[in-house]
C-alpha cells in the first residue's frame, strides 16, 4: 500500500507543478484546446489544427486570468502553432530529451481544456526516428502515447516520471493517433514561426513521378529510378535553371531521389536562396544542372 500511495502522491505532485505551465487556448466554438508555456515573456504553443481563427484568440492562464493573444505564426505540417499572449511572467515547464525514454516508460498527458489542468496517464506506446507527417512535415523522434487524450488535449503537453515535457501532445499531426512533437523539433519550428511567421521551404517548381531508369543507365546513374519531370512551372527556379518535360531527376546534391518525398523533404529552409547540383538524364544521358533555389510561399 505504501507503494502505491507514494506513487499517487508522486503523480499529483508532477501533475499539480506541470499545470502551472498549462494554458487554455480559446479559438474555436465548440470546445476550448490547450497550449504550453514556452517563454516566461508570453510565448505559448498550441496545436495548429486547433486553431479555427487567427484573430479574438485567448488565454486561459493557470492563476484564472484569461488575456488576449495574437497569432506569432502557424505549421500545418508540424501541427505547430505559435502564440503570444499579453501577459509575463509566466511558468515554462522544464524540456527535456527523449534520450532514455523507452516504449512501456510511464507518461502523462496535461491539458486544460476547462477552468482547471486535467490528467491522463498511459505509457509509451511507440517510440521510433525521424518521421515525416501527413502533410510533409519534419519530427524529429516519433514518441506515442497507448491513449488518446480528452478532447481539448491537444496542445497540452507529455511528462515523464520524472514531471519533464517530452513534447506537444497532438492528435492532428496523425489522425486518431496521440503523438509528441519533441522539444528539438518545437525548438526548430518555434525559432522559425517566431522569425519569420511560417516555415520556410525551398522551391523548385516541378510536378514529378517515380519511374523506372533502363539497365544501362542504371549503371551509369548507380541506381535504378529516379523523378520523371512532368511539368515545369512557369518563372519557376527549375525553368531558370534549365530543367525540361521529360528530364529524370537522379540525385540532388549527390542525394539520391526516387520518390516525391524524397525530394521534398531534400527542399528544406537551408537551401533557400542557393544552388543545388541536380544529376538528371536526358536524351539517354546522365548530366548535372546547377538550379538556384527559391522560397515556396508560406
Amino acid at each position: 500500500m505504501d507503494a502505491l500511495s507514494n506513487l499517487s502522491e508522486g503523480l499529483a505532485r508532477i501533475i499539480e507543478a506541470g499545470g502551472m505551465s498549462i494554458v487554455r487556448v480559446e479559438s474555436r466554438r465548440r470546445r476550448p484546446a490547450s497550449g504550453t508555456v514556452w517563454s516566461p515573456e508570453g510565448i505559448i504553443v498550441t496545436a495548429h489544427h486547433v486553431l479555427e481563427t487567427e484573430d479574438d484568440i485567448s488565454v486561459g492562464l493557470a492563476d484564472g486570468r484569461q488575456v488576449p493573444a495574437t497569432l506569432v505564426g502557424r505549421d500545418r505540417t508540424t501541427d505547430i502553432a505559435v502564440l503570444r499572449a499579453e501577459t509575463g511572467g509566466l511558468t515554462p515547464p522544464p524540456w527535456a530529451g527523449l534520450e532514455g525514454v523507452r516504449v512501456g516508460n510511464l507518461i502523462v498527458a496535461l491539458g486544460r481544456p476547462g477552468q482547471t489542468v486535467r490528467a491522463a496517464l498511459g505509457i509509451v506506446g511507440a517510440l521510433g526516428g525521424t518521421w515525416k507527417t501527413p502533410a510533409g512535415g519534419q519530427i524529429d523522434r516519433y514518441v506515442q502515447a497507448d491513449f488518446r487524450p480528452w478532447p481539448g488535449f491537444s496542445g497540452g503537453m507529455f511528462l515523464d516520471a520524472q514531471g519533464r515535457a517530452l513534447g506537444i501532445a497532438t492528435t492532428g499531426a496523425m489522425p486518431g493517433v496521440a503523438v509528441a512533437v519533441p522539444v528539438s523539433t518545437l525548438t526548430r519550428v518555434v525559432d522559425t514561426l517566431q522569425r519569420y511567421g511560417h516555415v520556410r521551404r525551398a522551391y523548385l517548381g516541378v510536378g514529378a513521378h517515380p519511374v523506372r531508369l533502363p539497365a544501362g543507365l542504371e549503371r551509369q546513374v548507380g541506381q535504378d529510378s529516379g523523378l520523371l519531370v512532368a511539368s515545369v512551372e512557369s518563372g519557376s527556379p527549375a525553368e531558370q535553371g534549365g530543367l525540361l518535360l521529360g528530364d529524370v531527376i537522379a540525385s540532388v546534391d549527390a542525394q539520391p531521389v526516387r520518390r516525391l518525398r524524397e525530394l521534398v523533404s531534400l527542399l528544406n529552409a537551408d537551401r533557400v536562396g542557393k544552388g543545388v547540383s541536380l544529376r538528371i538524364v536526358r536524351g539517354g544521358r546522365p548530366q548535372d544542372l546547377t538550379v538556384t533555389l527559391g522560397e515556396r510561399e508560406a
